[in-house]
């Protein structure tokens, strides 16, 4: 792999850490919030701009846990991958930044895992919750050539907390967007690449993706929004952020702005969509001030450096 191509690998990694956060940073001040309540706060256009400091939450966290696990040992088989996330997501449930409204099925998921419950049924069985579809963008990014790794990989990393098929749907999907996205796929391929790829695992998931489409030419975005969900269970939070990524494929800004203005776990949706339209156009398309605003920058630059070298240690030839 020569320089240039070094440093075009380095800016994809930096465009899903720096994406995925910034989105987070940016979505977590309106979760919870409906859309009418985020426009009395914050005016008729909602939040616009990134709060400084900006803060981002446990879907960063554990995103970052994943990316540290998968630079230790991404190239080893499951078992060892899954001991170190295992281990970073210990090392997450007892950190003092553990403060940011983690989920309940990732706390107790995790904390199955400390207390020596195989990560094959440490998860809640019955959740299908977003927390696991939240955090496997650096999964789409390291296995973004080997999509059979990609689908093993996603898919120990979320059952280890999250147990219900839709979840699983959720989360190997969310893991595709991120490698769909390091294609260029055309925007308008993604939603039947995407369905290819998690076919059989949950038609519920299946359900909420193919309601884009028919919402997608809608000129009320907060309908076609409402229409999606609120983001709360995966197969929702996949759709939305999906969405808000086919709204303004060429416009990180615009994506992450859209899905923080949006009914319910607006951080999770902006962390995902944030991390796809990152992967798609690349670290230089994120404005320079909203970098330079969140939270550990040095140190998500890293991370991303880490993860590109780790990448052209699997894919070099």
């Amino acid at each position: 792999m020569n320089d240039m191509n070094q440093v075009t690998e380095n800016e994809k990694a930096k465009g899903v850490i720096y994406g995925l956060a910034i989105g987070d940073a940016l979505g977590w001040p309106t979760e919870f919030l409906k859309l009418s309540q985020i426009k009395s706060k914050y005016g008729s256009a909602g939040i616009t701009e990134l709060p400084e400091p900006a803060i981002f939450t446990d879907d960063t966290q554990m995103s970052i846990a994943i990316a540290r696990a998968l630079i230790r040992a991404g190239e080893k088989d499951i078992d060892s991958i899954m001991a170190a996330i295992q281990d970073e997501f210990i090392q997450w449930l007892h950190s003092p930044d553990n403060n940011r409204a983690p989920g309940n099925a990732c706390i107790q998921g995790v904390t199955n895992l400390e207390k020596g419950i195989h990560w094959s049924k440490s998860g809640v069985a019955h959740s299908k919750g977003c927390g696991s579809a939240m955090r496997v963008a650096p999964i789409g990014y390291l296995y973004q050539h080997d999509p059979d790794k990609l689908r093993e990989v996603a898919h120990a990393s979320g059952i280890c907390t999250h147990g219900h098929p839709t979840g699983d749907a959720a989360c190997i999907g969310a893991a595709y967007l991120i490698k769909l996205a390091l294609d260029k796929t055309e925007p308008k391929q993604m939603i039947p690449e995407l369905l290819k790829f998690t076919r059989g695992i949950s038609d519920e998931f299946d359900k909420a993706i193919l309601k884009i489409d028919q919402c997608l030419s809608w000129d009320d975005q907060e309908k076609a929004l409402s229409y999606l969900g609120e983001g709360w269970v995966g197969e929702e939070a996949v759709a939305l952020a999906l969405y808000c990524f086919l709204k303004h494929p060429d416009d990180y800004r615009k994506v992450v702005i859209r899905a923080a203005n949006s009914n319910g776990d607006s951080d999770s949706i902006a962390c995902i969509a944030g991390g796809i339209s990152g992967a798609y156009l690349g670290v230089k398309t994120i404005p320079a001030d909203w970098i330079r605003r969140i939270e550990k920058k040095v140190f998500l630059g890293n991370l991303a450096d880490g993860l590109a070298k780790k990448k052209a240690f699997l894919y070099e030839a």
